[in-house]
């Protein structure tokens, strides 16, 4: 069974053999699922930066502060443009006033955009009007990374080939250039081969979406049925916006 908190070590414990990897979460829900993750890589040797979005089925002071104490860094899943309807002005003081809101937990300086997939608005185009460098953010890893140097691999869609059915969750401009050196995977079994085999890419961007992995079967069986249907809307959606 793939997805799984077992699978997840195997997945770890292969990494080990890469060369440069960037560990990373979005917390779109079930922040208890973090928090097991989060153990899982302290005692794996592992650091992670956890992105939390601020509304209730992600934001959970008392696990953000456990995860920070593990050792892990916090930071911010923000969708401001999105919730306000594209209003730039709105999504921004929402932003600042959320920001503060984490800050008041635990120190935060990365930031990385939600999807939002039935919204028609992409949060990051909040920064082509204001400068998030000014807020003491040193990093928004969509747009400051460089990923002809990295490659980025998501688990979007609840499997590693999502890209394919996300709206927002890939990079465009390589992903052809990816494929075409065979860096696509589909399951976890399929990275794990991979590098084994020599073949996994040296330097990786690993975003992990911990509400995936579980060992609960009935949460488990629960994920993979709702995540079906919505990778069925989210390929409508693709094909709308395209």
């Amino acid at each position: 069974m793939d997805f799984t908190l077992e699978k997840y070590k195997e997945l770890l414990d292969a990494l080990d053999d890469c060369g440069q990897v960037i560990l990373r979460h979005d917390v779109d829900k079930r922040p208890k699922n973090s928090l097991v993750m989060a153990y899982i890589e302290r005692e794996m040797g592992w650091k992670a930066t956890y992105y939390f979005r601020a509304v209730p089925e992600s934001f959970d002071e008392s696990i953000i502060l456990q995860i920070a104490s593990l050792g892990h860094e916090i930071g911010y899943h923000y969708e401001s443009l999105a919730t306000c309807h594209g209003n730039m002005e709105a999504a921004y003081s929402d932003f600042c006033r959320n920001l503060e809101r984490f800050r008041s937990l635990v120190p935060v300086t990365t930031i990385a955009m939600h999807g939002s997939p039935t919204s028609r608005w992409d949060s990051r185009e909040l920064w082509k009007q204001y400068d998030y460098h000014h807020l003491g953010i040193v990093t928004e890893p969509y747009l400051d990374t460089d990923f002809s140097k990295i490659f980025y691999l998501t688990d979007t869609g609840r499997r590693w080939d999502g890209y394919r059915v996300s709206i927002r969750d890939k990079i465009p401009t390589y992903q052809e250039t990816w494929e075409k050196r065979g860096w696509a995977y589909h399951s976890t079994d399929d990275i794990i081969h991979a590098i084994r085999q020599n073949t996994f890419p040296e330097r990786v961007m690993l975003n992990v979406h911990p509400q995936r992995w579980t060992d609960n079967r009935l949460q488990w069986l629960k994920e993979i049925s709702t995540q079906s249907v919505k990778n069925i809307l989210k390929r409508l959606l693709v094909r709308n916006y395209l």
